[in-house]
């Protein structure tokens, strides 16, 4: 099967629809119209930019420019994954908990599939090592993202609650034990959900994308499953280790809760 390619004229329709969805947003007064169109612009733009630069990168077996892509797809998405939070630490922390959180699950994972059930040669190849990992970044860093702002919410509201339990002797991770856990159940939650539709409600991204590009559906589906397992160990490890260095800047040595370190 010869891949699907599109035409201008496909991608005049695309931006048709946006234009179409910025017009409601006049009509029903939603407000979006000018962010919707800039993200779209930008989306555009982004794409377009990285088509041109993974042309160049496939064309070339180098380590070096694999793992240069590699590095500001991990540096964009450590400073994206606090970027829109309203409550936060102090930017340093926040970037570099919520960074090295996300980069940590990510790498395991990606390190993990290229590995074992991917296994391109060399280990290295751009055409496979850079959009996996995308894909994998994108999940864990939205994992990330949901336990950070879950458990930094919870704090600020439940902070009598918190301070109660210490009074009586609990530590301070006895303290904010079941906050942790929600932040993390939280952040599973919309990949949990995929996982459970997955085949029977939608057809995942990568495997829509297989099966048009000419692969077999049942070598399709197998790909998805793998990435899917992937997917879900990447956000479990940067949801939970997000979340307990959060907890554990939240408070001191003492056992005390320090929400003077929050930024408002």
């Amino acid at each position: 099967m010869t891949p699907i390619l599109l035409t201008t004229g496909d991608l005049l329709l695309a931006g048709g629809l946006i234009a179409l969805c910025a017009i409601l947003s006049i009509v029903l007064s939603l407000g979006i119209q000018r962010t919707l169109t800039i993200a779209a612009v930008r989306m555009a733009a982004q794409l377009i930019l990285t088509g041109s630069v993974l042309l160049f990168v496939f064309g070339r077996a180098s380590v070096w420019l694999t793992l240069s892509v590699l590095l500001v797809m991990f540096a964009a998405a450590s400073y994206e994954v606090g970027s829109r939070q309203a409550v936060r630490l102090a930017p340093a922390w926040h970037f570099g908990i919520g960074g090295a959180s996300t980069v940590i699950g990510t790498g395991i994972v990606v390190l993990v599939g290229l590995l074992t059930a991917l296994q391109p040669h060399p280990w290295y190849a751009a055409r496979t090592a850079i959009p996996m990992t995308g894909l994998l970044l994108g999940n864990v860093m939205n994992a990330t993202s949901l336990a950070m702002n879950t458990l930094l919410s919870s704090v600020g509201r439940e902070r009598m609650a918190i301070e109660a339990r210490i009074i009586l002797g609990a530590t301070r991770a006895e303290a904010m034990n079941s906050l942790i856990r929600q932040a993390i159940r939280t952040a599973l939650i919309p990949t949990l959900n995929q996982m459970a539709a997955a085949g029977i409600i939608t057809l995942p991204g990568i495997m829509t994308g297989q099966i048009l590009a000419g692969m077999n559906p049942l070598d399709a589906s197998k790909y998805q499953i793998v990435l899917m397992s992937l997917i879900v160990c990447g956000n479990m490890i940067g949801a939970t280790l997000s979340s307990i260095l959060t907890a554990a800047r939240l408070s001191d040595p003492r056992g005390r809760l320090r929400l003077d370190h929050l930024r408002l």
